[in-house]
């Protein structure tokens, strides 16, 4: 199955490369006219350094990704929803016979000392090798022209009328894109969620916008809808009453694709938001999850680029972020590891590879395309070599972890636990080396109670994140201590 780091190979031209050196060399240059005789610290020289040796890749990548990998650019209809599931049976009978071809292939040639490179490129000549061959073409034939019939009918239907799916049929799709958004966008799959932004009653943003525009960006296998609440007063409701003047938008985007990329999309959409809507003075992004990290790599991005919507950023708020990776992501790496080294089960291996890279990205919170762009296959860098991703300077940033214990119960195994799939530090930004985000103690706060999911509905969380938006970095948080929240239930106990 091609990957993204594939497409994004066979993109490089030689004449785009060139032209990459010539803007190394003119930064270079310029940075060599303008510096002073003074001594900067080792800590940003290596980073000047970074930036310079990444330039060349990155100003490709942010030309070409997107425009190369784009499927769709409304949201997925009725019949998109019926071609992309023909295909994506198509490719999950391929994916699956060539799991069992693998395990077949060990299982004959371990036992005879012949599973080497040698034998493993004869038995594709084989009779066996063949077989498997033709059982894959046949299912790519058969689904390819299933999906063209599909399309062709796609293609009359929406001439005459655009049915959009139901609510429910629209929470599958982000859960498949959460889970495999990068090969479907591989794949050219009707069911990729392009990145777009909605208003309050669910349609997709046309009206003007002036004055003060907030953004809520979902996590991994979420949507816009999943803001909503069953008893109604949800994050962004609240966020309105509160601030009548204020819009309230929704993002909503494919999951599974490279945070960077995502980040690198959510960007630019910003750019030409302002760009259509001039009158916008101020712009706050709220992420939950993956959504905070996307919205940090939009940030990172803006201000490396400087992009004028960066000007107007005014708060970043993260609920539950992994900014240093989450927990079961690390784990379900390393079971992965130790069954790719199991005589007979190592093949088995190959599931764990289907999972978006996306959900790749979260291991280590990893925000930055250089994170991943010069390795092979499907992974990140080691946590120690992932490159940093810093605040960008005069935004109000604030984040907010939870716990599930409901006391202050101050443990390593607590905060390790943290909210069931987040730490306490990852989504606090601490850590040890230079990827430590500096936030102000006053600017995080700590919900007892409250699991990952629900960081999202909790009427506590609602509340602080409204009186953050509502300051907006008038008062000064700098010298208070962290904030703590528990259950009203044990509020005289603690």
């Amino acid at each position: 199955m091609d990957s993204v780091e594939t497409i994004y190979k066979d993109s490089l031209r030689p004449d785009s490369e060139d032209e990459a050196g010539h803007e190394l060399a003119a930064h270079f240059a310029s940075e060599t006219a303008t510096a002073d005789h003074t001594v900067a610290p080792h800590r940003d020289l290596y980073e000047q350094i970074d930036q310079l040796a990444a330039i060349d890749i990155d100003e490709i990548i942010k030309l070409q990704a997107d425009d190369a990998n784009a499927v769709t650019t409304h949201p997925v209809l009725y019949a998109d929803f019926f071609e992309g599931l023909a295909q994506l049976a198509t490719m999950g009978v391929v994916e699956v016979t060539e799991i069992v071809e693998a395990i077949h292939r060990e299982v004959i040639l371990r036992p005879l000392g012949r599973f080497n490179e040698n034998h493993l490129n004869n038995w594709q000549r084989g009779i066996t090798g063949r077989i498997y061959g033709t059982i894959r073409q046949v299912m790519l034939l058969v689904g390819n022209n299933l999906a063209a019939v599909l399309r062709i009918y796609k293609t009359m239907m929406r001439q005459k009328n655009t049915q959009p799916l139901p609510d429910t049929l629209k929470k599958l799709v982000n859960v498949l894109n959460g889970v495999m958004g990068d090969h479907l966008v591989n794949h050219k799959n009707a069911l990729a969620i392009p990145m777009q932004l909605y208003d309050g009653n669910g349609d997709t943003q046309l009206a003007p916008l002036s004055g003060r525009v907030v953004i809520l960006c979902h996590g991994l296998c979420m949507s816009h809808l999943s803001w909503q609440s069953a008893e109604g007063n949800h994050l962004g409701e609240a966020i309105a009453r509160s601030q009548p003047e204020a819009t309230v938008l929704y993002l909503d985007y494919n999951t599974g694709r490279r945070i960077s990329r995502s980040g690198r999309k959510l960007c630019q959409l910003l750019q030409d938001l302002i760009e259509q809507h001039p009158n916008i003075s101020q712009i706050d992004l709220v992420g939950h999850s993956m959504g905070g990290l996307v919205a940090r790599s939009a940030l990172f991005y803006g201000e490396q680029d400087h992009l004028a919507w960066v000007k107007r950023a005014g708060n970043l708020i993260t609920l539950g972020s992994p900014h240093h990776g989450a927990v079961l992501e690390r784990i379900g790496h390393h079971v992965q590891d130790i069954i790719a080294k199991l005589p007979f089960a190592g093949s088995l291996a190959k599931l764990g590879e289907m999972r978006s890279a996306g959900i790749i990205d979260l291991r280590h919170g990893s925000i930055r395309d250089a994170d991943w762009r010069a390795l092979e296959g499907r992974s990140v860098l080691p946590q120690d070599f992932r490159h940093p991703a810093r605040l960008p300077s005069g935004i109000k940033t604030y984040f907010v972890a939870s716990a599930l214990v409901e006391t202050h119960y101050d443990s390593r195994m607590t905060h390790l636990l943290g909210d069931g799939l987040v730490s306490v530090a990852s989504a606090l930004g601490e850590d040890d080396a230079e990827h430590a985000l500096f936030v102000p103690d006053g600017h995080k706060a700590l919900f007892y109670g409250v699991s990952h999911m629900n960081l999202i509905h909790s009427r506590r969380v609602r509340e602080q994140v409204v009186a953050w938006l509502l300051d907006n970095g008038r008062s000064d948080y700098a010298e208070q201590p962290r904030i703590y929240s528990y259950p009203k239930s044990l509020g005289l106990m603690v």
